[in-house]
């Protein structure tokens, strides 16, 4: 059981000692700041008296963990625990009428920088989850990423992805619905898009149909525009099929190559293009697609 929870928070086994000291210290501190409060209540009846305590302490317990988490270091932590576990009250208390949920998995292989704006920008969302991230590379700064904000990781390996399920049930365990390639390299296997029909997006440096297909991604291709003396570049969104960067566009965004700009210098143009407009078209797609996706 320990395993597991360590595992589903992502954190070492020295954080997760402290996280179950906090927990503790604070169940402790609510405790006695529960009886204090009711020694200031004067109540006849076991009963009442029973059935205040318990609301009391419900109202109580998630300051009171804040309040010790905070001398131990935990404070992000059980913030954003405290968050995701309001959230899942009231989604089952007032589920959304119009939206289906959506679980979404993000595809990442580098650094991260699209899988972490995706992810604060769905922070809080109604019916728009990130619970996973999926990863090929070890030590992949994806990795960091997904730690800090509690998000579990789905470690991948060839084999199984290429001559296997492509990791199926295990997406399906987590309950995804949808999946996002944010700076994933490998091939996405036939397997895979047959599991996910029109539901595995992927972001391009480029403005498709130019520069893309095997071997054409990061610096390769604002290398490959700028040889070419194009005047202008940009982001190619489009869904996944069984070809390289051939599958059907969704949006498109651009910005000019000058006459002196390098490959870098264009890298950090199509960059922010990427941050700005990435996470919002993907809420605009399941924003559309989950009124009718069952």
């Amino acid at each position: 059981m320990f395993q597991r929870l360590k595992e589903k928070w992502q954190v070492s086994w020295i954080q997760f000692t402290i996280i179950f000291c906090t927990f503790a210290t604070g169940g402790s501190l609510c405790g006695y700041a529960g009886r204090k409060l009711m020694g200031l209540i004067n109540l006849e009846g076991e009963v009442l008296y029973i059935i205040i305590y318990i609301l009391l302490i419900t109202l109580l317990w998630p300051w009171c963990v804040l309040i010790a988490s905070i001398p131990l270091g935990q404070f992000a932590f059980f913030s954003d625990y405290l968050r995701r576990v309001w959230k899942r009250i009231v989604q089952q208390e007032a589920p959304d009428l119009k939206h289906q949920q959506q679980a979404v998995a993000i595809f990442a292989s580098g650094a991260g920088s699209n899988a972490e704006k995706i992810i604060r920008h769905f922070k809080g969302h109604p019916f728009i989850t990130v619970a996973l991230i999926v990863c090929n590379k070890p030590g992949a700064g994806v990795l960091q990423i997904a730690a800090e904000h509690y998000i579990p990781v789905l470690m991948i390996e060839k084999e199984p992805f290429f001559r296997g399920n492509a990791y199926v049930n295990e997406l399906k365990q987590y309950g995804i619905s949808f999946i996002v390639l944010a700076g994933f390299l490998w091939k996405v296997p036939v397997a895979l898009i047959q599991a996910y029909p029109n539901r595995i997006i992927n972001i391009h440096p480029a403005l498709l149909p130019k520069y893309g297909g095997k071997g054409m991604y990061g610096m390769r291709v604002h290398e490959a525009v700028i040889a070419a003396g194009e005047k202008e570049s940009g982001i190619t969104i489009h869904y996944v099929n069984e070809r390289f960067d051939e599958g059907a566009p969704i949006f498109q965004a651009r910005c000019t190559v000058d006459p002196t700009d390098t490959p870098e210098s264009l890298a950090q143009k199509i960059h922010a293009l990427e941050h700005a407009h990435f996470p919002v078209q993907v809420e605009q797609l399941l924003s559309k697609d989950s009124t009718s996706f069952k």
